[in-house]
């Protein structure tokens, strides 16, 4: 199987089995734009669960923050985005019109009609809208989150009295105008960021950046991937951001696109908190006890959650000779958007389904993310839940009635025991 044909398959099972829709699809969609189905839901969310819980609440440095999509306009001038910086070169067909990123053409002709293009143009990516019933107030949806951990950066040192280093943690949207959105859900308009703001002094930053590469390392471990298929990469010269004194990239090998940044780690000195002073006349120093103030230096872990989904989706996608040849994807119980299926053996006997349903509900109880499905023969189901990647299928049948014992069978292996009752919510060790 070449790596064009994985991500093929991947990116049709995603949609046969309820991960990622195109937006607005019934309508044509809107390029750049990916709505998420019940299982690529859970599993975004069981990503964003774990990045949480390992850089947050295991932590008692860091502090988590949600700050508005919309912002004050003012923010994004003192953060550079409504400049040069922030923009991409474009250029549009004098002939059929269409526009493109200079920098992603191979010729100096139209791709789409072989027209004459026009001269390059600086695009700024942000998404510009109005706020008020007069409308003329104007704001951006937010291109990046970590201006909101920056603008709040005083009011969790006056609130939590941190002590340095610590960090502010944000997950959620973000949007940019891409010219030419593609490559699936890896460059769309609209997309998610867990990002890190992490304030040290100056003289710390190094040794503190040696340990943020190794906490990133950490976390791809358990997201389950091999580390083969990760690389490092420094960021140099004019690929650095205007803000950034170094930044390494850890690049995923992506089936049918190569290597691809997954997260990066950015030392941006104190580039944003004082141009933020600087704008706002607001001081964001930080006082330690019988010291100065002064500004803090700032490193940054940014991790993608659909590059993070995509790199777990493409682990994940396995094929074997079980039976006739199947699909699975290996996914960790933790990531698993089902955790357990529940089945009767056969749904046209009212007591076998009585008692499934009896075992659904009592694992529910206490495991979530179970499913009950009596959608055909017990093949086929166990065949589509290998398919979204639940770890165990457990099958009620007739000596279930009997002797209250149960079929669980392992999704890896395909291997089936028989279990009592009493034992499953171990034996599942969920």
């Amino acid at each position: 199987m070449t790596d064009n044909t994985k991500m093929e398959k991947i990116v049709s099972l995603a949609k046969q089995r309820g991960f990622i829709f195109q937006g607005s699809e019934i309508y044509g969609g809107l390029a750049g734009t990916w709505d998420y189905g019940p299982l690529g839901l859970a599993l975004k969310n069981n990503i964003k669960k774990l990045w949480w819980d390992t850089f947050v609440e295991k932590r008692s440095d860091i502090y988590g923050v949600d700050a508005a999509i919309l912002m004050n306009e003012k923010v994004w001038d003192a953060s550079g985005h409504t400049g040069a910086g922030f923009t991409d070169p474009l250029v549009e067909c004098t002939k059929c019109k269409k526009r493109f990123r200079e920098d992603h053409l191979e010729g100096t002709d139209c791709p789409s009609c072989g027209g004459e293009l026009g001269e390059k143009k600086d695009f700024n990516l942000m998404f510009e809208t109005k706020v008020g019933a007069q409308g003329n107030q104007r704001s951006y949806l937010r291109p990046e989150t970590a201006q909101g951990i920056f603008v709040n950066f005083k009011n969790v040192v006056d609130t939590m009295r941190p002590k340095l280093p610590f960090g502010i943690a944000q997950s959620g949207k973000a949007f940019r105008n891409e010219i030419a959105p593609r490559d699936f859900v890896f460059r769309s308009r609209e997309f998610e960021i867990m990002e890190l703001e992490y304030f040290v002094e100056e003289k710390e930053w190094e040794s503190e950046f040696s340990k943020w590469q190794e906490a990133i390392w950490n976390w791809t471990d358990s997201l389950g991937l091999s580390r083969d298929n990760l690389r490092e990469v420094e960021v140099e010269g004019s690929d650095l951001a205007h803000y950034s004194k170094r930044t390494v990239d850890l690049e995923y090998n992506y089936p049918g696109k190569g290597f691809d940044e997954l997260s990066g780690l950015a030392y941006r000195t104190d580039h944003d908190l004082k141009s933020h002073q600087e704008a706002s006349g607001t001081k964001m120093t930080y006082t330690p006890v019988d010291g100065e103030p002064f500004i803090p230096h700032v490193i940054e872990p940014t991790f993608g959650v659909e590059r993070a989904l995509m790199a777990v989706l493409a682990e994940s996608y396995t094929e074997d000779d079980l039976g006739d040849g199947r699909v699975f994807l290996k996914l960790s119980k933790q990531l698993a958007p089902i955790k357990v299926a529940v089945f009767p053996l056969m749904k046209n006997k009212p007591e076998l389904v009585s008692k499934a349903r009896e075992v659904y509900e009592e694992l529910r109880e206490t495991i979530p993310q179970v499913m009950f499905d009596d959608n055909g023969n017990v093949g086929k189901r166990y065949r589509r839940q290998d398919e979204i990647g639940t770890p165990w299928c457990v099958t009620i049948d007739f000596d279930t009635l009997e002797d209250n014992t149960v079929t669980l069978r392992d999704r890896d292996t395909g291997e089936q025991q028989r279990i009592a009752l009493t034992a499953l919510v171990e034996a599942l060790d969920l």
